[in-house]
């Protein structure tokens, strides 16, 4: 189990485990979800990994389904107290409470390491005004006060004078120590002691530029490695004594030292140490400069494994290359909006590695995060011969580096961008539905043509790789002042806009798990219920043997396609040679196709489509559409009914098996489409979709049960609880009408149809003359839809026939064509 908050790559969990073959869970805080590996076999989405109550309740879930973990992990400071406290309780075993003080409790830690005559400044309890008084009164003004346990110096306090006490509140939910401000520089050591008095393993010391106290009230914050041989000997020294004084066992740890007196005689004075891994960017420095992963050797110890042999030593300071790192802070209040961040340096001249926002970003506000190092506003790697090369490109970039923001106006209007469009006849009516609220801009491929009487804002872009989204949606968002949104409902632009949208700090569903719905192998080797028997084959061999092995009939499908292309029922070994044929050169526009096929077991009974509005990893099934297929066994859709089925049989079956597969997949956020067969052994998923549902089916619920799909999507987009009441239970089914074989479609009468009670709408979906081919020849050869609405099921049905009956397509046959 593994507690988790960093967005970034802090550390890189699925080379630590393997998570294939071990059950390995994550609790996760929303802004985390993107660096979950997605092989995870589970995750748990809450508000804050450091509030105690919902932490515990996202344990107590998961024991309950997985029982008590083998080892609990927490790499990040603010999470190692409540693990210590889970290990201990539920008898894990691992760092405990006690273990741990020495690292965490400041009081703790200078009471050990003064016995052990390690030099600390004097330290003290602050538990009111009159203990402070006389601690100043003692070792005289300015003081530091200080949260016991605290990280990040965040709630750091210095107080200069006793007006300044009298003024201070002294907070009730916390410990404070007071301890005297030492004007000195501040270093940072970093490394691995190995325990057991063998002293320390790879190690390097480093010299703050600024301060971390400084960086709270918006200073840019840095370090760079020192190569001073006369310091780092009396560092190494300090270093090994402190280490050793708080505790026997390894630990990879964080010290802070003041330095002071001259060069060649350095006086070195403990400031504070803790049990992990360094932050700020000090664990890429060591991973891509020094090749030592110091998260991986913290997992290590933590789960009962010796400390890696690569983390054991590292060459003399002289034979390497120097390191640094710089943050800077967000130049507005947030939630701001980046205007500029530009930096006209070269990799020689300044980092060789940066992690800043784009234009467009949205930079949000962290309830008690703000001042942690990961929430900079701009992160810089750098690396050199010697200190003072690396301090040079420091300074260098303090100067040059061009960031800008301004404030989100929360009373603007509002703004969701549209990444891909649609063809007209089947996406229009969701911009009407949208466009009474957001303001509406698109990115597209093409030109926006009927799209204009909608949107405030277009990008036309020549591709749709996720930097190319990111650079035209952020120019979007930056000539805007109120909140953004992004969103798309094409199934071959999902990836690349949710890797967009994580770029620009938007809530949408994450990369990994719009990877884990576009990849069919995935959605099946990750999913816990609602199973059906697979396997992923490469060969007309592999086929054949896995057909063997489930028995007759099975189902052949690609892997990433969409729209049912290169699906087919096999009844027997001849058809499964022909259908895998097909299968394995079927193509679907703009996506590109995943390596193998999947050969599974072929479930009967009725199907359907259920749409499940997500938020904040809250699923709400709201939406079932009964599934008309037909041309088999090319599985093409003819038709879709919205009913109400909350009194069903197999309602909640099928919800809770929605509900888990959802978190299966790390689905969060947004509005998905799940394909699913009723079969008498329950229900299968057959696929999971995260985007809307296509032929209308959005319209269909929503004239149905007043639940409006597209409205949902875009409130979740913009970071708002969607609107999942209905207001109504309806009949709405969709009929559509194809050739009666290929030919061309020379004219459609629709009009006495149109009159008919119960009709909704007929669309026509093509425009004569159109060549069309049946399936599998051709992708979807519709000619209408047609609408309707009733009291039942029956009543719809009887509606669609009549209309049917009243309509008149002209077909050319393309058989008669060539005898003309």
């Amino acid at each position: 189990m593994i507690l988790h908050q960093w967005t970034d790559r802090f550390a890189e969990y699925e080379s630590y485990i393997d998570h294939t073959a071990h059950t390995v869970t994550y609790i996760a805080a929303p802004w985390s979800l993107g660096s979950i590996p997605g092989t995870a076999t589970a995750v748990r989405e809450i508000a804050s990994t450091e509030d105690e109550s919902l932490l515990r309740g996202a344990v107590a879930e998961l024991v309950a389904e997985y029982g008590v973990p083998h080892h609990i992990v927490a790499l990040n400071e603010s999470d190692l107290d409540l693990a210590a406290v889970l290990r201990e309780e539920l008898g894990v075993p691992g760092q405990t409470p006690a273990e741990l003080a020495p690292f965490r409790d400041k009081l703790v830690m200078a009471e050990r390491l003064t016995a052990a005559g390690v030099a600390v400044p004097a330290t003290a309890p602050a538990a009111d005004h009159r203990a402070v008084r006389s601690f100043a009164d003692e070792h005289g003004w300015p003081v530091l006060l200080k949260p016991a346990c605290g990280t990040s110096s965040i709630g750091v306090t210095r107080l200069d004078s006793a007006d300044d006490l009298a003024a201070f509140v002294f907070p009730s939910d916390e410990s404070l120590l007071v301890q005297p401000y030492l004007p000195h520089e501040i270093l940072h050591v970093d490394g691995i002691a190995l325990g057991d008095g063998l002293g320390l393993g790879a190690w390097r010391a480093s010299r703050y530029v600024n301060t971390c106290f400084g960086y709270t009230r918006g200073e840019p914050l840095g370090s760079v490695e020192i190569d001073d041989p006369v310091l780092l000997a009396r560092v190494e020294d300090f270093t090994t004594r402190t280490t050793a004084a708080l505790g026997t066992d390894p630990v990879v740890f964080h010290l802070e030292l003041f330095v002071s007196g001259p060069q060649d005689a350095p006086e070195v004075r403990f400031l504070e140490i803790g049990a992990r891994p360094g932050g700020a960017e000090i664990p890429f420095l060591w991973r891509e400069i020094h090749g030592i992963d110091l998260m991986k050797a913290t997992f290590a110890l933590q789960v009962g494994d010796p400390v890696p042999d690569e983390a054991r030593s590292l060459p003399p300071v002289g034979e390497t290359d120097r390191v640094g790192w710089l943050l800077m802070k967000t130049p507005a209040v947030r939630p701001c909006r980046v205007v500029a961040s530009d930096l006209p340096l070269s990799a020689e001249e300044g980092p060789y590695e940066t992690v800043r926002p784009v234009r467009g970003e949205t930079i949000v506000a962290t309830p008690g995060y703000e001042h942690g190092y990961e929430n900079s506003g701009a992160r810089f790697r750098f690396r050199g011969r010697s200190s003072a090369e690396v301090l040079a490109k420091v300074e260098r970039t303090v100067e040059a580096y061009d960031f800008r923001c301004r404030p989100v106006d929360t009373a603007a209007p509002e703004l969701v961008v549209f990444v891909g469009s649609g063809e007209r006849v089947y996406r229009e009516y969701a911009y009407k539905a949208v466009a009474g609220g957001a303001r509406i801009a698109l990115v597209s491929t093409s030109e926006a043509t009927w799209e204009h009487a909608y949107i405030t804002g277009h990008r036309r872009v020549p591709d749709t790789r996720p930097d190319t989204l990111a650079e035209a949606i952020g120019d979007l968002f930056a000539e805007h002042d109120g909140n953004v949104g992004v969103m798309t409902w094409a199934e071959v632009l999902l990836e690349d806009t949710a890797t967009a949208a994580a770029r620009l700090g938007m809530r949408h569903m994450s990369p990994a798990a719009a990877a884990n719905c576009r990849d069919k192998l995935s959605t099946r080797s990750r999913q816990t219920t609602g199973l059906v028997r697979f396997a992923r084959v490469d060969t007309e061999e592999q086929a054949l043997a896995a057909a063997e092995s489930f028995g007759y009939p099975v189902v052949v499908k690609p892997r990433s396609l969409a729209g049912s292309v290169g699906v087919a029922r096999a009844n027997n070994r001849e058809e499964l040679v022909e259908h895998f044929a097909m299968t394995s050169a079927s193509s679907f526009p703009g996506l590109t196709p995943l390596g193998g096929s999947i050969v599974e077991e072929y479930v009967d009974g009725p199907e359907i489509s259920v749409d499940s509005v997500v938020f904040q990893g809250e699923v709400r099934p709201v939406n079932v559409a009964r599934k008309r297929l037909g041309f088999e066994p090319y599985c093409q859709e003819v038709g879709h009914l919205v009913a109400p089925w909350r009194d069903e049989e197999w309602a909640d079956e099928v919800r809770d098996m929605l509900v888990r597969t959802h978190h299966d997949l790390g689905i969060t956020d947004g509005v998905t489409h799940a394909e699913v067969r009723l079969s008498a052994s329950g229900p299968k998923l057959i696929e999971l979709n995260g985007r809307l549902g296509g032929d209308f089916i959005p319209l269909l619920g929503h004239l149905a049960t007043g639940v409006d799909l597209t409205s949902a999507a875009v409130s979740i987009a913009l970071g708002h609880r969607p609107d999942t009441e209905r207001s109504r239970d309806r009949c709405v089914e969709i009929r559509f009408l194809f050739p009666a074989e290929d030919g061309t479609v020379e004219s459609i009468d629709t009009a006495a149809a149109e009159q008919l009670d119960g009709v909704v709408e007929v669309v026509r979906l093509v425009q004569p003359p159109v060549p069309l081919r049946l399936p599998p020849r051709g992708l979807e050869p519709r000619v209408l839809a047609v609408i309707v609405a009733g009291d039942s099921p029956e009543e719809c049905g009887g509606i669609l026939d009549k209309a049917e009956s009243l309509i008149d397509i002209r077909l050319t046959p393309f058989s008669q064509a060539a005898a003309e």
